[in-house]
């Protein structure tokens, strides 16, 4: 398998080396040479095949044997630990749950499989391997679960203090071991640019060795576009067009559903769903990309004013903007239509929808309105017990919490605050991780 910068379609590197770098030095992002196609043969037999078999299918033509068959199967096999089930709310109407990992949101999807991957191409080196992510809820906790304990590699979490929820908190302060958060004066598109200025910056990559765990970084997008392939297998038996609707921030999500589209799903819509940080549905809307600073809503996962994997989106596409509107629609949604949202869904299905969930009903229905019979599955991507406080008090009843989520609440955060300034975080990895002749 051989991938390319999105800024530099001319030069490629190995499959083993866009994982590991995590970010092209021309600060693109890695896209595969080629999406192969999978074939209407392979869609036809999807119920057929488990979810295992499925990831294993898709991976191995992606990989085009970069990775023998036996060592793919045992990476998804110790990935894929959990199912990724649609739900019916009405007869068009239906969410992928994907919060059954364990840390109970859609990331743990990537973040596992990235994490076996890393520790697979990694456990020859004698170097210590430093992942950089940025989150602005979920995928620090995903990736703090993914990697704990994963031999030879340290991770180094940057979250936006007081702009993730309690229990996200947790979730990325309180493993230890090799697991290290920083709490950044500022919003998640600060730790953003942290994370990609150093990746760029020449003293700290000759020092040490430094990879992302973001939606940068190639791995986290390809067992993402599995369960696309999962969720479709569930209701192909209705014989009706599907729609996918994916609560949007950074974008990785939509662009792993565009992955499968382009590999031979039949998807007949996508529908980014955001809140006001709504920079992609305004491109979809009038052409124009107008990155700005985030702002903070009750969906703050999503909180996110300059999309990184909007660049991917524009790749696969060539840039045309008409057609990337045929297949995208995009909406956005403040948090007082979010609340009311979770209230209808609560009261109409018995359903409780987490914040980002909602956005993507939101989405749904509006949609509706512009398409006749559309089959619509809306990603629910993380559990809402996981925003205990701001649910509780939206529909105004208790959320038990699950035992995995019950088990943080009384462990201690454990966080080192730094500011929103590079030099900071430079000085802090080479305190913390002074030498590249670390032995892992």
């Amino acid at each position: 398998m051989k991938l390319y910068s999105t800024r530099n379609k001319f030069e490629f590197v190995s499959l083993k080396e866009a994982v590991l770098k995590g970010l092209p030095e021309d600060n693109g992002l890695y896209m595969p040479q080629t999406l192969p196609q999978l074939g209407s043969e392979f869609i036809e037999e999807l119920p057929n095949k488990s979810f295992q078999e499925i990831a294993f299918q898709v991976s191995r033509q992606l990989f085009q044997g970069y990775i023998p068959d036996q060592d793919l199967k045992q990476i998804i096999e110790q990935a894929l630990t959990f199912p990724a089930p649609v739900v019916r709310l009405d007869d068009s109407t239906y969410l992928l749950e994907l919060f059954h990992g364990p840390s109970m949101a859609f990331k743990d999807f990537g973040a596992r499989f990235m994490a076996k991957l890393m520790g697979y191409f990694n456990r020859d080196e004698e170097e210590k391997l430093i992942i950089l992510v940025a989150t602005s809820g979920d995928t620090g906790g995903a990736v703090a679960a993914g990697f704990h304990h994963t031999p030879g590699i340290e991770v180094v979490i940057l979250y936006p203090s007081g702009k993730v929820s309690p229990l996200q908190e947790k979730q990325l302060t309180t493993l230890g071991a090799n697991i290290t958060a920083l709490e950044v004066d500022g919003t998640f598109d600060d730790c953003q640019r942290l994370v990609k200025t150093a990746f760029l910056d020449q003293d700290l990559n000759e020092a040490l060795r430094l990879s992302s765990a973001n939606s940068i970084n190639i791995a986290r997008l390809i067992p993402q576009s599995f369960y696309y392939f999962e969720a479709y297998k569930q209701v192909m038996h209705l014989n009706r067009p599907v729609t996918f609707v994916v609560p949007s921030g950074n974008f990785g999500n939509l662009t792993a559903g565009l992955f499968a589209k382009f590999m031979g799903l039949p998807v007949f819509h996508f529908v980014a769903a955001t809140n006001i940080n709504d920079v992609v549905p305004e491109y979809l809307e009038r052409g124009v990309f107008a990155p700005r600073p985030s702002r903070r809503t009750l969906s703050n996962a999503m909180d996110v004013g300059n999309p990184s994997n909007f660049q991917r989106m524009l790749d696969l596409y060539g840039s045309t903007w008409n057609q990337i509107r045929k297949d995208i629609k995009g909406y956005s949604f403040t948090d007082e239509q979010t609340r009311k949202a979770m209230r209808e869904v609560h009261s109409q299905f018995d359903y409780i929808l987490d914040p980002h969930g909602a956005v993507g009903y939101l989405a749904w229905r509006e949609y509706q309105l512009d398409e006749d019979e559309p089959l619509g599955i809306t990603l629910e991507t993380a559990h809402p017990a996981k925003f205990k406080e701001e649910v509780e008090a939206i529909l105004e009843r208790p959320i038990e919490l699950p035992p995995t989520l019950q088990r943080l609440v009384p462990k201690t955060k454990e966080a080192t605050p730094i500011s929103n300034q590079f030099e900071d975080l430079k000085a802090f990895l080479f305190s913390r991780f002074d030498s590249k002749k670390q032995v892992a």
